[in-house]
């Protein structure tokens, strides 16, 4: 008689349902990655391409001086003062600047020198860049309980004889300034120039945060920050009263 071969079943089929499950998990988790590196690009993206306020200074041309030098001169409109912070997001930086046109105060001058001087800020109308209103700046600066900044002068300023007859001068001025209820002097390079029947003075002078006890604006968490420090800047725009 001839053996017969035992018949040879087939093995448990390997189910096809989990294995998809995986792949599709794969490509869901491939899919937020690359969510997330674009997200992270746009925002480095935007933190460096941001429109950011430009430097206060001097116009580039002026007209011939008119009226008298000597005697007070009153901050008037078209003046503008704010600050200026470097920012920092996954290594990309730029800067964020506050501004505003609320300054007033006045300047007297004696012979070729500034002999007085205050200006007032009001740092409730910061906005961000000029445009929008920035209530991060409020928090920080406590403006709530602190809404002025003054600089006041604390010597003459020599301007040089030929100011009178419009040349530019360039003179660093030291100030008491008094931010966030501190008082502390501070040097000021200042450049200055008759302008018609005005005088317009630019100045920029750096401010850490730590001695006027002022708190450092949030940044990014792990992602990135904000300095501790900044440029406090102005444009004054002075009429002979």
């Amino acid at each position: 008689m001839t053996a017969k071969t035992p018949s040879q079943e087939a093995g448990p089929a390997v189910p096809e349902r989990p294995r998809r499950k995986r792949h599709l998990l794969r490509w869901i988790l491939v899919g937020l990655a690359a969510l997330v590196v674009l997200g992270l690009a746009a925002a480095m993206a935007a933190v460096e391409l941001q429109p950011v306020a430009a430097p206060l200074k001097l116009p580039s041309s002026a007209a011939a001086p008119a009226g008298p030098l000597a005697g007070t001169w009153r901050v008037t409109s078209g003046s503008v003062a704010g600050f200026r912070v470097q920012q920092t997001f996954l290594g990309a930086t730029s800067d964020v600047a506050g501004r505003t046109g609320d300054v007033t105060g006045a300047a007297v001058v004696a012979g070729d020198r500034v002999v007085a001087a205050r200006v007032r800020v009001g740092l409730r109308a910061l906005t961000s860049n000029g445009k929008s209103p920035a209530p991060q700046y409020g928090q920080s600066l406590d403006t709530g309980h602190h809404p002025y900044a003054t600089l006041t002068l604390v010597r003459p300023v020599p301007l040089g004889a030929a100011f009178a007859t419009g040349a530019p001068a360039r003179a660093t001025a030291t100030a008491r300034l008094t931010l966030h209820g501190v008082t502390g002097d501070v040097r000021i390079p200042l450049i200055a120039r008759r302008d018609a029947a005005t005088t317009r003075i630019a100045g920029r002078f750096p401010v850490a945060f730590a001695p006027w006890n002022i708190a450092q604006p949030k940044g990014y968490g792990a992602l990135g920050s904000l300095a501790d420090h900044g440029d406090a800047e102005f444009l004054l725009v002075l009429r002979h009263r």
